[in-house]
């Protein structure tokens, strides 16, 4: 299991992943999920990956390697797509194709296809968007009605998003509430770890402002998880009893 989130709000974007994956409770490992093409001036462009290990690997290395466009019969890359839209829909045949050679294989070995894709970033000339690519292929884009997006086990963290993130939400902000997400997520579940990798960039710079990784033991993190702890304690405490005669 994994936890990924993006978050793109008016300033720019934020892009968090944990690093666990495990099969099984005596093989646990620890692998980058989030993968940023940083091309200064061109493009800045963050995959963050969910479900099968074997299958992510392998749409992310054919996103570098290429695949031959339909439409112009040319070798075509994430380093060479010529907007965040036709990015999202080379992922989607990434996928596919993953599927065409392995996905009976897996299946036959009752393995499931299983791999979903945060995709996030600006190209020069155009927006900066968000995206997410389902095993499918196909895809939706965060709006500013929907800001963030979530992958893998996401079900501990989106209260907090839902919450607390707006369009209006500074870049600061929006790390900070996603760190306390992905410290929702690690708490209830065991297949959620650390490391943390994140990147921050802002609107238009076309170049990422940080490209971080947290590790255990990081002062910052742990006065956050401390923090939010001693929130939640204090905000349910100073809320009156139930009136039920309880």
């Amino acid at each position: 299991m994994t936890y990924c989130v993006g978050i793109l709000v008016e300033e720019g974007m934020v892009m968090i992943a944990d690093t666990r994956t495990n099969a099984g409770l005596d093989n646990v490992a620890t692998f980058r999920k989030l993968k940023v093409i940083n091309q200064p001036g061109d493009r800045v462009i963050a995959l963050a990956t969910a479900g099968n290990l074997a299958v992510s690997q392998s749409v992310t290395s054919l996103l570098t390697e290429g695949l031959v466009n339909p439409d112009t019969e040319e070798l075509e890359t994430i380093h060479s797509t010529p907007t965040m839209f036709k990015s999202a829909q080379l992922v989607g045949r990434a996928i596919r194709e993953v599927y065409r050679l392995d996905g009976r294989m897996l299946e036959q070995k009752n393995l499931s296809f299983d791999v979903t894709i945060l995709l996030g970033g600006q190209i020069a000339g155009g927006r900066m968007q968000l995206f997410m690519i389902y095993s499918a292929g196909n895809f939706i884009e965060a709006t500013q009605d929907t800001p963030y997006l979530q992958i893998g086990e996401h079900k501990y963290g989106k209260p907090i998003l839902d919450r607390s993130v707006n369009y209006k939400t500074t870049i600061p902000d929006a790390l900070k509430i996603g760190l306390i997400s992905m410290d929702s997520t690690m708490r209830s579940n065991l297949g959620v770890g650390m490391p943390i990798d994140f990147m921050v960039m802002s609107r238009d710079r076309i170049v990422p402002d940080l490209i971080h990784r947290i590790e255990p033991g990081e002062p910052y993190f742990h006065d956050l998880r401390e923090r939010w702890s001693a929130a939640l304690r204090k905000a349910h405490q100073d809320i009156p009893r139930p009136p039920y005669g309880v």
